[in-house]
């Protein structure tokens, strides 16, 4: 990636992944049966946006490289030691699939969007240095 063309978190192929992967969820999410509003949709929707909203802020606290690595953590692994948000799209996705609600080859396009958001999120975190801001 050209670190110099990046001048927002909107800008990281990562977050544009999982901006319109989430967006895709809620679309389909508006299918999903009225019992499972408060449970799956619910679930599904948070998981999927909590991953930008958590890039986003990571973004912001570049200048720290402990205060980075640890905001991009929590959509790795999730804060208050739950699972990775992007992971945990992905078990409600294979619920979702499961129990007839998304098509099985939509499944999979929005599963495979989250591996390379992981995939991304710790090289990232790996090896922040390109990342982090100087000033």
């Amino acid at each position: 990636m050209n670190k110099q063309a990046i001048k927002d978190h909107k800008d990281l192929g990562i977050y544009k992944i999982a901006f319109e992967a989430a967006m895709k969820i809620f679309e389909l999410s508006k299918k999903f049966p009225v019992e499972e509003r408060y449970s799956l949709t619910d679930q599904i929707r948070r998981s999927s946006r909590s991953v930008c909203a958590n890039l986003a802020e990571a973004w912001r606290k570049r200048r720290y490289e402990a205060a980075f690595i640890a905001k991009l953590s929590d959509c790795v692994r999730g804060a208050c030691r739950r699972q990775a948000e992007a992971a945990e799209t992905q078990t409600w996705i294979e619920f979702a699939v499961k129990c007839n609600y998304m098509d099985v080859e939509i499944g999979r396009e929005v599963y495979a969007n989250y591996n390379q958001v992981l995939s991304g999120l710790v090289n990232m975190i790996n090896n922040p240095s390109p990342w982090l801001r100087n000033h």
